[in-house]
């Protein structure tokens, strides 16, 4: 078994940070958040691959950042008839 880096939990730790703070700020839970986000990639599409970016940033604007990002691809995947 491959042991986890140290960028690897801080990147997972950033992201159950992420989610809940934009869970939080939706009123919706945070499992039905990650739910949403990894039907369409994005925790580890934004999240984990943004992390040099994103965790300089502070609560709101990573909350904002995701939430608005989570509503974008989502209407884009309605678009194509991919449902979201």
């Amino acid at each position: 078994m491959r042991e986890i880096t140290k960028d690897e939990e801080e990147r997972v730790r950033f992201a159950v940070f992420a989610i809940e703070a934009a869970a939080a700020k939706s009123g919706i839970p945070a499992w039905e958040l990650y739910a949403r986000l990894e039907r369409l990639d994005l925790v580890r599409r934004r999240l984990f691959e943004d992390y040099p970016m994103l965790h300089t940033q502070g609560r709101d604007y990573i909350a904002d950042d995701l939430l608005e990002t989570l509503a974008n691809w989502e209407a884009a995947a309605r678009q194509k008839g991919g449902g979201a």
